[in-house]
């Protein structure tokens, strides 16, 4: 009896679904539809545009105005939309609600030197961004997908983000095509592995570590999270990723499966969730993020200021501790560099600053550089230094590289597999993974003979311009298909 009346449970699960939220919900998006037809109509007049043969694709950025290395693959991308496609409007969808469009526009223009059209581009700001801090995510971001398509719904969805889950509120209220730009995977195999064997990390922390109870317990929260990240990316068109280190954890988790929970979700209403008639994304493609190399490559290799510099925000990921106690072993082993005649100094520049880091000698701190004083620094500078665990790619190493810079970093992530590779079989820089094998990196870097610094300087730059230009970034792109889910005309 008791089998029995597991169909009886799922048909009223299916009833009750139905009722109370599929049949409400054709409503909704119908009279939704209805609206954006109008909200569509009246932005393309006010762009001066025929409402006809105009196809609006809609990027997913509430953190556009931000400057970093994500918003410059956002304004790419839409910049060489403007070029390539003059029928399409690109639409963000921002929290910035603090800028203008103007402001925006000019502040991509002097952080990033990208012209874009304001006659082929449009903001949508969303007033909800403060329910994607980390407490209420994903919830948050499901909600804030929902305030964006409540405004206005694109032809084309792309979240250039991270934010996954807004994909199911995306197909659900819109039926639209959706992809994605994915810089790191949310959650990935490396941080269920990290609980399970309850290692210490910054994503995993001594409390949690030490603890039999609390281990278990995120371990069966990252269950399921793992399960329905795999089925939020499935439910996208195409996936476009940033790096080796990235493809691979995005391509496993798209092949991720959990017997339990997919019984579970197939035999309820759950599984309309990750229905999707463009098709689902079977695996990720990359597209390499486009860095500035045209200014940086100008600078002279030679005559370089023997300055160690580290750009990266102090965030514990990055892991600072290590390059100061990897300069502290190189002083140790290597006195003359402290002395005052060549002196070898560490300069690290980010976005914050501890103040309980340990007193420094030869360290200078530069907290919230301008982008012209980081580039005077990348001008001067001799050796680029990061040190962050499988950094998911690394813009800041192919930034040392095309500056004229010989690169140290861990060994692992981007660096590894896709920066730091040898270019005509010669080395373009160094790797390490210990506060004694960054000593040592270091001063191999620092004690090249002329010939030798000068010819490896030469071969990361040649390699960071070829490999990771703007020009190449937009051959990725425009290779994704992208444009083959836009509605035809």
């Amino acid at each position: 009896m008791y089998y029995m009346s597991i169909p009886i449970t799922l048909f009223s699960v299916w009833i009750v679904w139905i009722g109370s939220f599929w049949i409400p919900l054709q409503f909704y998006r119908a009279n939704l539809r209805a609206a954006n037809r109008v909200r569509r109509t009246d932005l393309l007049r006010r762009l001066g545009r025929d409402s006809k043969d105009q196809r609006l694709v809609g990027f997913f950025h509430p953190y556009c105005n931000a400057g970093g290395g994500g918003e410059r693959v956002l304004w790419t991308a839409i910049a060489a939309l403007q070029r390539s496609e003059p029928n399409i409007v690109s639409i963000v969808y921002s929290g910035d609600t603090d800028a203008s469009k103007d402001e925006i526009i000019s502040k991509v223009k002097a952080r990033f030197d990208i012209n874009l059209d304001p006659k082929g581009l449009d903001f949508v700001f969303l007033t909800s961004r403060k329910f994607i801090e980390d407490s209420t995510w994903p919830v948050g971001s499901m909600y804030l997908a929902w305030e964006a398509m409540s405004k206005l719904i694109p032809d084309l969805y792309i979240d250039t983000m991270g934010y996954a889950f807004t994909f199911h509120v995306v197909s659900l209220l819109a039926g639209i095509p959706i992809g994605a730009y994915v810089h790191y995977p949310t959650i990935s195999t490396n941080m269920l592995n990290r609980v399970k064997s309850r290692k210490r990390g910054y994503t995993n922390s001594d409390a949690i570590s030490s603890s039999t109870f609390l281990s278990q317990g995120k371990l069966l929260y990252y269950r399921f999270f793992m399960y329905y990240y795999a089925v939020s990316l499935r439910s996208s068109a195409f996936i476009m990723v940033n790096s080796s280190w990235t493809q691979n954890h995005i391509n496993s988790i798209l092949q991720h499966s959990d017997t339990l929970l997919d019984t579970l979700h197939l035999l309820t209403p759950l599984w309309m969730l990750s229905s999707s008639k463009y098709g689902s994304a079977t695996s990720a493609q990359i597209v390499y993020p486009p860095c500035d190399t045209r200014e940086m490559s100008r600078y002279p290799l030679t005559g370089r200021d023997r300055v160690i510099l580290s750009l990266a925000q102090f965030r514990p990921e990055k892991d600072h501790p290590t390059q100061l106690r990897a300069f502290k072993q190189l002083l140790k082993d290597h006195p003359e560099y402290a002395g005052a005649e060549r002196p070898v100094k560490l300069v690290l520049i980010g976005g914050s600053r501890n103040p309980d880091d340990e007193a420094r000698s030869n360290v200078e701190f530069i907290v919230n550089a301008s982008y012209p004083t980081m580039l005077s620094w990348l001008a001067r500078a001799s050796i680029g230094f990061s040190t962050m665990v499988d950094e998911h790619f690394g813009i800041n190493v192919v930034e040392f590289m095309a500056a004229g810079l010989i690169p140290v970093a861990h060994k692992s992530g981007g660096p590894l597999q896709d920066i730091i590779v040898p270019f005509n079989g010669q080395p373009t820089g160094y790797h390490a993974e210990s506060v004694e094998g960054f000593a040592e990196a270091l001063q191999t870097a620092l004690s090249l003979s002329n010939e030798e610094d000068l010819a490896v300087r030469q071969r990361a730059r040649t390699w960071a311009v070829q490999r990771f230009s703007e020009e190449e970034f937009e051959k990725g792109w425009n290779a994704s298909g992208w444009k083959s889910f836009l509605p035809s005309n």
